[in-house]
């Protein structure tokens, strides 16, 4: 009896009736056509980071490309870009090879018009625990062979509802002409998706890589590239909510018991200041690039407090994340808003202060954010617009004026101790700077690599010890992904609560680097969204 109780779970699965067979197949690709449906109601924001790889073992990556922008699959795969086309051209200067955005979409799903029984064959492998969920594994190909464009790979299927969470493969090339003019390539490639609702999985992360050079008139380079995909219900209708709550209100009349008021200038010049600061983030809030309040934000309000506290500075600040990659930070009205990617690759809470510093240094120096916004037609922008107008960087006078306070504030605050961390993490940046600028270059508000940044810190920088790639214990940065998980159907933001893990050499530091996903996969109840987190 003991040993039947150890026969492989798979086996059940190995020796069931040809009919169960079907049926469970069946079922798989009925639920998949349901998610492509269900899909084509969604238009995620989908950003794609790439970086290429060095032709030596040792050496970090050498170039890298960036794209941002919304998905739909309505009719197909489509993509619309939130990145300015002046920024877009300046970023393609050089470029030995320019990727499609839309390309990177495509690998969210294994198969958008034909994933059917009739047109691939399933072959099962194993069962197998992602994270938390049971899976069942098939490995899967197109039954006409050299049929371009179709899946070839492997696919986890969850084994409550049937539904694909995993895809890993790639698609079958085209016939690559002698010349190698305008081919589609396409590449190896890991997509995970995430469960959000019961029974209701998303994409949220896709892995690509390409270990070997493909050879054609271009040859093209080795890389690796994360894409994320996040705003599946930015907005959420909670302003309908909010509505129809206030329309079934008791209509008893509301008596304002303070009696006439009339604001000072002074006073009506601060709330003119802080109704452009609302529309702002509000728009970048309902455009899905802001993340909504939450636990990452009181970590960074107890830094700001921290050094509000230490320096005596009477003033009232809220920290907000921005849910993209590239470094940087910037401050509107009393709102100090840094990236999410800035927040992973910084090494500790001192290096993370530096920079919330520059911040507050610019709100307590009394530096002003453009008032223009205060008028609403000024921030009734579609989302495509958003990163276009939208510009918060501070003229160089006031950043060095900022950067002399935050050095001054930094010195009495409770991170003095340890602001060569701070100024180890600014070198790492200048060293990788010329080689990251899709990572380094701001989309809205102040680039942490410029000459501006470095020469009003360079004193933090200077104090530090040199840059030692090769020494295993200093750790200036860390790989993108380090800090902060991301929940894809409501934004919301929460800090990674993993065990640091022992280098094995110099190498593994990875700085600023893309690696890839593997998804510790959770099960949600219903009306309760979660996210996954990694490994």
């Amino acid at each position: 009896m003991t040993s039947r109780l150890l026969i492989p779970l798979f086996a059940a699965l190995a020796h069931a009736q040809p009919n169960a067979v079907d049926r469970l197949l069946d079922e798989i690709v009925k639920n998949e056509r349901e998610f492509l449906t269900r899909m084509q109601t969604l238009n995620p924001i989908m950003e794609t980071y790439l970086q290429e790889e060095p032709d030596g073992p040792d050496e970090g990556p050498r170039d890298d490309q960036y794209f941002l922008g919304r998905v739909s699959l309505a009719g197909g795969v489509d993509y619309e870009s939130f990145l300015d086309p002046a920024t877009q051209r300046q970023r393609a200067r050089g470029k030995q090879i320019l990727f499609k955005p839309a390309g990177f979409a495509q690998m969210m799903i294994p198969d958008a018009t034909n994933f059917d029984r009739q047109t691939y064959s399933f072959e099962f492998v194993r069962r197998e625990f992602l994270g938390e969920v049971r899976c069942l594994v098939f490995d899967v190909s197109p039954r006409v062979e050299h049929a371009p464009g179709r899946f070839i790979g492997r696919i986890w299927v969850e084994d409550r509802d049937r539904r694909i969470v995993r895809v890993n493969g790639t698609f079958t090339p085209a016939k690559v002409s002698r010349w190698g003019a305008n081919v589609d390539l396409y590449f190896n490639f890991d997509s995970w998706r995430v469960n959000v609702a019961a029974g209701r999985w998303v994409p949220a992360y896709v892995y690509v890589e390409n270990a070997n050079p493909v050879t054609t008139k271009q040859r093209i380079p080795k890389f690796k590239a994360q894409t994320r995909f996040w705003g599946y219900d930015a907005g959420g209708g909670s302003k309908l909510t909010e509505l129809t709550s206030m329309l079934i209100e008791s209509e008893s009349a509301v008596a304002d018991g303070g009696g006439p008021k009339q604001n000072t200038p002074l006073e009506s010049q601060r709330m003119w200041e802080r109704q452009a600061e609302e529309n702002v983030l509000e728009r970048l809030d309902k455009s899905g690039l802001l993340a909504p309040k939450g636990d990452v934000d009181k970590v960074l309000n107890a830094v700001v407090n921290n050094l509000l506290a230490t320096n005596n500075l009477n003033l009232e600040v809220e920290c907000r994340v921005l849910m993209t990659t590239p470094l940087e930070s910037f401050s509107v009205g009393h709102a100090i808003v840094i990236s999410r990617g800035l927040i992973d690759v910084l090494p500790d809470e001192a290096s993370l202060a530096m920079v919330l510093a520059a911040e507050l240094a610019h709100i307590a120096l009394g530096h002003r954010t453009e008032t223009q916004f205060a008028f609403a037609n000024r921030t009734m922008l579609s989302d495509t617009q958003v990163l276009n107008r939208f510009r918060f960087r501070r003229p160089d006078a006031d950043a060095a004026a900022a950067g002399q306070k935050a050095i001054g504030d930094l010195r009495k605050s409770p991170y003095s101790a340890k602001l060569n961390n701070a100024g180890l993490f600014l070198q790492a940046v200048a060293a990788r700077a010329p080689r990251l600028p899709g990572l380094i270059q701001a989309n809205l508000g102040n680039q942490l690599a410029s000459g501006e940044t470095f020469a009003r810190l360079s004193e933090l920088a200077k104090q530090a010890p040199p840059l030692a790639a090769g020494q295993i214990e200093q750790i200036a940065a860390l790989p993108l992904g380090s800090r902060v998980k991301a929940d894809p159907w409501s934004n919301q933001l929460t800090l990674l609560k993993t065990k640091s893990v022992e280098l094995l050499s110099a190498r593994e530091k990875l700085p600023f680097e893309v690696t890839p996903f593997v998804l510790h996969l959770t099960r949600t109840s219903l009306g309760k969204p979660n996210g996954a987190t990694g490994e």
